[in-house]
Order: C-alpha cells, then sequence, then structure tokens
C-alpha cells in the first residue's frame, strides 16, 4: 500500500520569491474555499467520517484542520503586518482534531469559516505592497520567515488537504 500522508508532496518553499509565483499562491488561496467545497460535495455522513489514509484524519477532520490551521495562518499574517517580526505561537493540530467541533460536528460551519477567513485574508493580499510580503515572523522551531514564504506555504496547504479529499473519493470509487 502507497503512503498517501502526500498526495501533492511535501512543501518545498520556492528557490526565489516573485511577483508571479506570489499572484499564483494568492489565486490559489482565494480558490481554495470553493475547492474544498467541491471535493467533500455529496459525500454521505459515513464517507465524512472515513479516513482519508489508515491512521490519518477523517474527510470531516481534514476540513475542520483546514478552517483550523487557516484561521491561525490568517492571525499570524495580521501579526507579521502590525508587529516587529512577532513570535507566533503553534498548536497541536492532532489535539484540536479530536475535540468534538473537529472530531465529529458537522462541517458546513468550517466550510464557511474557510470561506470567510480566505475572504478577509484575500482582501489583506489586496491590500500588501511588494515590501509588505518581505516582512517576517519567527517561527518557534525554523526561525525567522517571510510572508512570502507563508503565502506559498498555505497555497500549499490547502491544495495539500483538498487532495487528501479527491484522492480517497478516486480511490473508493465516490
Amino acid at each position: 500500500m502507497s503512503d498517501h500522508s502526500y498526495p501533492i508532496g511535501k512543501f518545498a518553499p520556492p528557490s526565489e520569491y516573485t511577483v508571479e509565483g506570489r499572484a499564483a499562491a494568492i489565486r490559489e488561496i482565494k480558490e481554495a474555499p470553493a475547492l474544498v467545497r467541491q471535493a467533500v460535495n455529496r459525500l454521505t455522513a459515513s464517507q465524512l467520517l472515513t479516513p482519508y489514509r489508515e491512521g490519518g484524519w477523517t474527510v470531516g477532520q481534514v476540513v475542520h484542520h483546514l478552517a483550523d490551521a487557516h484561521i491561525n495562518g490568517y492571525v499570524r499574517f495580521k501579526w507579521a503586518l502590525t508587529e516587529e517580526r512577532p513570535a507566533i505561537k503553534l498548536y497541536d493540530q492532532a489535539q484540536w482534531a479530536t475535540l468534538p467541533d473537529a472530531a465529529t460536528a458537522d462541517i458546513e460551519d468550517s466550510l464557511r469559516l474557510l470561506e470567510v477567513v480566505h475572504a478577509r485574508w484575500g482582501q489583506s493580499f489586496d491590500a500588501m505592497t511588494a515590501a509588505d510580503f518581505s516582512r517576517e515572523l519567527i517561527h518557534p522551531v525554523r526561525g525567522p520567515e517571510t510572508l512570502d514564504r507563508h503565502v506559498a506555504l498555505y497555497a500549499w496547504h490547502g491544495r495539500h488537504h483538498t487532495a487528501h479529499i479527491t484522492s480517497l473519493r478516486a480511490r473508493m470509487g465516490w
């Protein structure tokens, strides 16, 4: 059995950040909520409780995780835009996925959260200057990171988890 953990590969930051690459990543972030919604369209309650891989989160947990992670990402952007090199706090994603609002809750609230967060995030992107994307935040493990890197990361993150769902659907014939 193949490992379905990284259906599109692990995140690899671009070797160079360009205006074109940034614009493409921003488009992906703006489009992500619709793609996630499309990926889960017409799945049954039983299918939403199916792990995307052995030992992995259920489809529902993936949707809730995306909302949680992208809320955190949006807040990190705001910190980096309003503070000098803020230190960000990590959160235990695996633990969050076990909480009732992520383990068994209806996914509609998280789909709507994702849509609203991405709409606000898109407004922020549209107002940012080129220099703003060079602003840094301090990751507790990786150290200083630019907002350009985070645009690329969250674009990949949305594709990554959407692919968990769409690849499971393909494997299962849903």
